[in-house]
């Protein structure tokens, strides 16, 4: 969705349904510091590089583009909004023809030039508030701030990548065979017995450029879950995207959950639970000596050696008679 400093009223009120407010018509995003050597004289052309760090959305390495058009404010109040490219600390909305008089929707970095969301069932929104920054004109055209150096701006690029990411052929995972099994066994649904050494892997893809490849992340956790977890693991990836961990049972019987709840800027997110069971150990399967029961093995024998002693004495002690 595009706006610019004509924009109308239905467009606001979508965009304040995602947690976006764009400022009203009429007004522009002006940075008398940074603004690009073609401008007119209002200083509303302006040269913006601030984007958000996530690279799945803007790319590894995107160039400054040029903007002109209307700024915006996220709602503080929806974590859900992600600032996609924030105009500079010098810049601000207001109209280029008023003084100001009143405090304007936001200046410096909170004041955005693009916004997107992503809502909790992964749907994706993208809010752009120039309509010329995704023209033929901004993609051929080349960017130079007053004390800067002539650039090929970056607006294809990024318009894009940006693209690609409202529409999912970036950043949206999904994960394929779930298992887990004893370590050196074969997978199986066989309760898990306490202090067992357990295995458990995933497979994760990621949409890149409309194809699925293997996903590639060192942060993704699993955890071995009764209410609250008892492990949290990361999982080691391969060049497959099979995601694995091994760990050992906790000495707790009851049941127990594998869970990965993956959840990043700019990526789908990713649940998976697997339920199963933990059993205590068999009587069976006791040692038949346990070390940390040895005093109670040294009390009990030093009670029958006791027992023995005393009824020894006791049968064969006799005293001597009494003489006058």
């Amino acid at each position: 969705m595009t706006a610019s400093n004509k924009v109308g009223e239905p467009i606001r009120e979508i965009a304040a349904e995602i947690g976006v407010e764009i400022d009203e018509a009429g007004t522009s995003v002006i940075d008398h510091m940074n603004y690009d050597v073609t401008d007119e004289g209002d200083h509303d052309l302006i040269v913006a590089d601030d984007f958000t760090k996530t690279k799945v959305i803007v790319g590894d390495s995107p160039a400054p583009v040029l903007f002109k058009g209307v700024g915006m404010a996220a709602d503080s109040d929806n974590p859900l909004v992600i600032d996609i490219l924030k105009a500079s600390q010098t810049a601000y909305s207001h109209s280029p023809d008023q003084d100001i008089l009143e405090y304007p929707l936001a200046i410096g970095s909170s004041l955005l030039l693009v916004a997107g969301m992503q809502a909790r069932n992964n749907a994706r929104v993208v809010v752009l508030g120039s309509h010329d920054m995704i023209s033929d004109a901004f993609y051929n055209a080349k960017t130079q701030t007053v004390m800067g150096d002539a650039k090929e701006a970056g607006n294809r690029a990024f318009a894009s990548a940006v693209t690609d990411w409202a529409l999912k052929r970036n950043g949206d995972l999904r994960f394929g065979a779930v298992k887990h099994n004893k370590v050196g066994e074969e997978p199986s649904d066989v309760a898990y017995r306490i202090t067992d050494d357990a295995e458990y892997s995933i497979t994760i893809e990621e949409m890149q450029s409309g194809k699925w490849v293997p996903f590639q992340a060192k942060d993704v956790q699993m955890e071995f879950v009764r209410i609250d977890p008892f492990v949290r693991a990361f999982l080691v990836p391969d060049a497959a995207g099979v995601f694995k961990a091994t760990f050992k049972v906790p000495d707790v019987y009851g049941v127990f959950q594998f869970k990965v709840n993956y959840d990043r800027t700019g990526y789908t997110h990713l649940y998976s639970t697997t339920q199963v069971s933990v059993r205590p150990f068999r009587h069976t399967e006791y040692e038949r000596f346990i070390p940390s029961a040895y005093p109670y093995y040294a009390s009990a024998f030093s009670m029958m050696g006791g027992l023995i002693v005393f009824s020894f004495i006791f049968l064969y002690h006799q005293d001597k008679p009494k003489t006058e």
